[in-house]
């Protein structure tokens, strides 16, 4: 084991920059938070609520007929995209 020896001033000035790193991350997970996908549907519960396949379910997307967000390589819809989808199905 290494023994390092640093002033006593040195390293109230790395500590106090440690807890200022920590205080901004912080900051940054708590303004992320409002961002989470809660109150969104993935593509399962979509299949779900429109009895659908996968494949239809791909059909509408690629056609532009049900909107949706692509987030980490995963699809996610709003509630009130796929009621407006199943509303214009209802008109038709």
């Amino acid at each position: 084991m290494e023994i390092i020896n640093i002033e006593a001033r040195t390293f109230e000035v790395m500590l106090e920059r440690f807890e200022s790193f920590v205080r901004k991350a912080e900051k940054l997970v708590d303004r992320n938070k409002s961002k989470e996908l809660d109150g969104w549907l993935d593509n399962q519960d979509v299949c779900l609520i429109l009895n659908v396949n996968p494949n239809t379910l791909q059909y509408l997307r690629d056609k532009r007929k049900l909107a949706y967000t692509k987030f980490n390589r995963k699809m996610y819809y709003k509630p009130e995209d796929v009621e407006r989808f199943i509303n214009n199905l209802k008109s038709e």
